[in-house]
C-alpha cells in the first residue's frame, strides 16, 4: 500500500496544450500533480494556430487569456492569388464584442506561444513540465495507477488516483490500454508545413495560390514578427524535400513567382490528414484527452480547442471525484465530450474536402467554428430541468455586463473565474433561496450571486442588471435560480420548488453532505 501522501492525485501524460491545460486546472484546485512530456522540449512550431472564442473564455478561467490576446492577432483576409490578381476574401468575419460573448473573433496565433503562455501559467502554479519523461508502462491497482516513467536519471515509479494521456494522436496511454482509434489516414494526401521568414510578400494577406487536382500553396502571416506559416499540398507520391533550395524551387513553380524567397526556416513537418475517433475516453481509472482521443483535418482549427475543451470538461470532475462526489460524475466526460468531437470530425472533415475541390466554401469560417453553441443538453448530467426563452440545462452560460453596489461595472465572467460552481437567483424571491442552499464542505465550493435581489440578500456577491443584459441573455422573465457548473456550463435552472431542483442538480455534481 502507498502511503496517502506519496501518492499523486493526477499523473498527465503529454505538455502541449491539451494537458497543460488540464494541468492548469487542477493545480488551482489544489490537486497534487504532474506533467510528463517525452520530448527534450516544448513544440517549436505554429502548426494549430486558430483559437476559437470559446476557447478564450476557457483561457479567461484559466487568467492567461491576456497573455494570448497579447501574443495573437485577428486573421488577415485571404488573398487569393489568380495570375498577376489578388482577390481578397473575408474568412472571417470580424465582429464586436458584446455583453454575452466577450471574445467574439478567432485569434491567429501560432501554437508555440500558445504552449509558452499554457507553461508560464503552470510555473506560476508551482507546476513544471518534465520533459524527456517518457512513459514505459502502467498499471491500475486497487489504490490507483502505477506509471513507470523514463527520463535520462534512469526510471521512476510514480502512483496516482487517476492518469491522463494528452500524448497527441500516436498515445502510448490509448495504445497501452488497446482502445480502437477508428478511422482513416490517407497515406497518399500529404502537406508540408513550414515556418520560416520570406522576401517578396506582403503581410496584408493570408496568401493562397490554388493549383489542379485540389493542390494549393498557402502562406499565413504570423503575428507580431516577420515568419509566415506556409502549406504546401503535395501530388501523390510527390517527393517531401524540405531543405531550403527544394522549398523554394516548389514555392517558385507553383506561385509562378521568381521573386520569392524562404529564408530563416525555423521548423518544418509533413502532415498528413488524420480522421479518427477513439471507441472510450475512459478505461478505469485512465482517461484520455486531445489527439489522444480524435484526430482531425487542419480546416476550420478545430483540434487543439476541441482538446483544451476535453480538459476543461475533465478538471473539475476529477477534483470532485477526489473529494468524494459520485463516481457517475467520471462517466460523464466520455459521454458529453465524445459526441461533440464527432460532430467537430464531420464539420472539420468536410470543410477539408471542400478545399479539394477549390470551391469558395473552402474558405468560408462561422459560427460552427467558434465553438460557442457546444451544448450537454443529452448528457447523463441534466434532469430535465426548467428552460427559459434561450438557454436549456447543459448550455453554455453567457457573460452579462451588470453592476455592483457601487455602481461599478462587473462582468458575470469575473464571478464565475475560478475553481467553484455558481448560484445566480435573479429576483427577489429567488434571492431570498440562496442562504437555503445546502452545499457539501468538500470539493469545489458555491458562490452565491443576488441579481436585482431587492433589499436585505444574503449572499456573497450582489449584482443589478441595469442593462437587462443578463435577463436578456439568459431568456429571464421572473424569478429563478441558475446553478452554473465550474466549466461554465448550466448544471440546473429552477422556476418552481427552486431550493429543491437546485440539490437534486448538486447530488449529481457534488460530494455528499
Amino acid at each position: 500500500m502507498v502511503e496517502p501522501d506519496l501518492m499523486l492525485d493526477v499523473l498527465v501524460v503529454g505538455g502541449g496544450p491539451t494537458g497543460s491545460a488540464l494541468a492548469i486546472d487542477l493545480a488551482r484546485r489544489g490537486l497534487r500533480v504532474r506533467i510528463i512530456e517525452k520530448n527534450a522540449h516544448s513544440f517549436p512550431g505554429s502548426r494549430a494556430k486558430g483559437l476559437q472564442p470559446r476557447t478564450l473564455e476557457v483561457l479567461d478561467d484559466l487568467g492567461v487569456v491576456a497573455d494570448a490576446l497579447a501574443a495573437g492577432d485577428l486573421y488577415p483576409p485571404l488573398g487569393v492569388h489568380v495570375g498577376p490578381l489578388v482577390i481578397p476574401r473575408r474568412m472571417y468575419k470580424t465582429r464586436k464584442a458584446t455583453s454575452d460573448i466577450p471574445y467574439p473573433n478567432t485569434l491567429l496565433i501560432p501554437q508555440f506561444e500558445t504552449d509558452a503562455l499554457l507553461h508560464r501559467r503552470l510555473d506560476a502554479l508551482g507546476v513544471r513540465v518534465e520533459f524527456n519523461a517518457r512513459l514505459k508502462a502502467f498499471v491500475e491497482t486497487d489504490e490507483g495507477v502505477q506509471a513507470t516513467v523514463e527520463h535520462p536519471g534512469g526510471e521512476e515509479t510514480i502512483t496516482c488516483r487517476y492518469m491522463v494521456g494528452a500524448d497527441g494522436g500516436a498515445s502510448s496511454v490509448r495504445e497501452q490500454l488497446k482502445i480502437g482509434f477508428p478511422g482513416r489516414t490517407d497515406e497518399a494526401d500529404r502537406m508540408i508545413i513550414v515556418d520560416c521568414k520570406v522576401e517578396g510578400l506582403s503581410r496584408d494577406y493570408w496568401h493562397a495560390w490554388p493549383g489542379g487536382g485540389g493542390r494549393f500553396v498557402v502562406a499565413c502571416p504570423l503575428p507580431h514578427g516577420d515568419l509566415f506559416q506556409w502549406m504546401i499540398r503535395l501530388k501523390p507520391g510527390e517527393e517531401p524535400r524540405l531543405d531550403e533550395a527544394a522549398l523554394n524551387h516548389r514555392v517558385r513553380d507553383h506561385t509562378r513567382s521568381k521573386k520569392l524567397r524562404l529564408h530563416d526556416i525555423r521548423w518544418t513537418s509533413v502532415f498528413r490528414p488524420n480522421i479518427r475517433l477513439a471507441d472510450h475516453y475512459r478505461q478505469g481509472r485512465v482517461f484520455l484527452a486531445g489527439d489522444a482521443a480524435h484526430v482531425h483535418t487542419p480546416a476550420g482549427a478545430q483540434g487543439l480547442n476541441t482538446g483544451v475543451q476535453d480538459a476543461y470538461n475533465l478538471g473539475w470532475k476529477l477534483a470532485q471525484a477526489l473529494n468524494g462526489a459520485p463516481a457517475t460524475l467520471l462517466d460523464s466526460y466520455e459521454a458529453e465530450r465524445q459526441p461533440v468531437a464527432a460532430r467537430v470530425l464531420g464539420m472539420s472533415t468536410q470543410k477539408y474536402e471542400a478545399m479539394n475541390r477549390g470551391g469558395a466554401e473552402a474558405s468560408r469560417r462561422g459560427a460552427d467554428e467558434q465553438q460557442l453553441g457546444i451544448t450537454y443538453r443529452s448528457g447523463p448530467l441534466g434532469d430535465g430541468g426548467a428552460s427559459t426563452r434561450s438557454l436549456a440545462v447543459g448550455d453554455r452560460a453567457p457573460d452579462a455586463a451588470l453592476k455592483d453596489a457601487h455602481d461599478a461595472p462587473v462582468r458575470l465572467f469575473d464571478i464565475f473565474r475560478g475553481p467553484h460552481f455558481t448560484a445566480l437567483a435573479f429576483g427577489a424571491v429567488a434571492a431570498q433561496d440562496l442562504s437555503r442552499l445546502a452545499w457539501s464542505r468538500q470539493g469545489a465550493g458555491l458562490k452565491r450571486v443576488a441579481i436585482n435581489p431587492g433589499s436585505g440578500a444574503d449572499a456573497d456577491v450582489v449584482l443589478r442588471d441595469a442593462g437587462e443584459t443578463f435577463a436578456s441573455a439568459y431568456g429571464l422573465t421572473g424569478d429563478a435560480l441558475i446553478l452554473v457548473r465550474p466549466d461554465g456550463y448550466i448544471a440546473q435552472i429552477a422556476r418552481d420548488d427552486r431550493v429543491a431542483a437546485t440539490a437534486r442538480a448538486a447530488a449529481r455534481l457534488t460530494p455528499p453532505l
